[in-house]
């Protein structure tokens, strides 16, 4: 393929940047702090009814707490099914809409005062015949809106993990717009990789929500393995980008499998604001300035250098995409 030319050419790869992105990091030095409530809790393997009951549950906790609720609740991967349902994914998949409605009337219930908030929330998709491993963002309460949904593009199939063999693989990486600035979602394993990142930071992505289910590896210090990979990760990326980078993740066991939580908050100049246990259920508050992001662009602007030198790689990328000569 020849070198690309076009915006169609590179939005064609994926990686072209929103226009509007440098208006939006202008105006948000003028918006209010962004309060975040990351929940990791164990979802009950295949029982939707009872995972519901557990979001409820967090909910009315936030309700019921004396700091401020949050603007937005962002809950791990797969929270309404738990992670290793296999086979059964059709059994406890919902197309979009019906997630969001169910989680409509759990918000009414468990905390009917609450005007509106905005909530990011992982479960598995059936659309047009296909599942998927998605999350959702929503407007809840007296305003209900779907905003966006992502499909998880890298399902791990090695190891004690087999998604692609029970779910299609997402096929875009896209941000959109909220109330506190742009925003895009990546899954567990989508956020490992750095062009899936880039992506989202290049189409105009002030913070990037991380839903995950990722099963305890190793310990290093006392402290699990992939708990410290997703850590350091998190820092290299937010700092790279100047994103903030939100993580919530399961807790508990399914088939003998234990998930590692550790939700956490990176700052855009790579710092941890904030970090929950690895071993328990837990709800991590924190406070985000989303002026932070362009503070942290203007000290190192690497993601700029990255747009000025955007037409030569995406002309990189297009020859690596393309047509492969026979091995010998």
């Amino acid at each position: 393929m020849e070198n690309l030319d076009t915006a169609s050419d590179y939005d064609a790869l994926g990686i072209v940047p929103k226009p509007a992105s440098r208006a939006i990091e202008a105006t948000a030095l003028a918006r209010k702090p962004l309060r975040l409530g990351l929940v990791q809790f164990a979802p009950r393997k295949g029982d939707v009814q009872a995972n519901l009951r557990s979001i409820g549950h967090a909910l009315e906790a936030l309700a019921d707490d004396c700091e401020p609720f949050p603007d937005v609740i962002v809950f791990p991967e797969t929270s309404l099914s738990g992670y290793f349902v296999e086979g059964g994914v059709r059994d406890v998949a919902f197309s979009a809409e019906e997630a969001l409605d169910r989680l409509a009337r759990v918000a009414r219930e468990a905390c009917p005062k609450k005007e509106t908030f905005d909530i990011v929330l992982g479960f598995y998709e059936a659309e047009h015949g296909k599942h998927y491993n998605s999350a959702l963002y929503a407007t809840l309460g007296a305003r209900v809106r779907l905003h966006h949904v992502h499909r998880k593009l890298f399902l791990p199939t090695y190891g004690v993990f087999d998604e692609e063999r029970f779910v299609s693989r997402g096929r875009a990486i896209d941000s959109f717009e909220t109330a506190y600035g742009r925003a895009a979602i990546l899954i567990c394993e989508d956020a490992c990789h750095s062009l899936a990142t880039t992506v989202a930071a290049l189409r105009g992505a002030s913070i990037i929500f991380i839903p995950s289910a990722s099963p305890g590896r190793g310990l290093e210090d006392g402290e699990p393995a992939n708990v410290r990979m997703w850590r350091d990760i998190m820092r290299v990326v937010a700092a790279e980008h100047g994103v903030y980078m939100a993580y919530a993740g399961l807790v508990g066991f399914e088939g003998g499998k234990g998930f590692t939580g550790g939700s956490r908050l990176v700052g855009p100049f790579g710092d941890l604001r904030a970090e929950a246990p690895f071993s328990e259920a837990a709800i991590l508050r924190v406070d985000v300035s989303m002026a932070d992001v362009a503070s942290a662009r203007a000290a190192l602007p690497m993601l700029g250098d990255l747009e000025s030198n955007l037409s030569e790689i995406a002309a990189m990328l297009a020859k690596l995409a393309g047509p492969r000569a026979p091995s010998a």
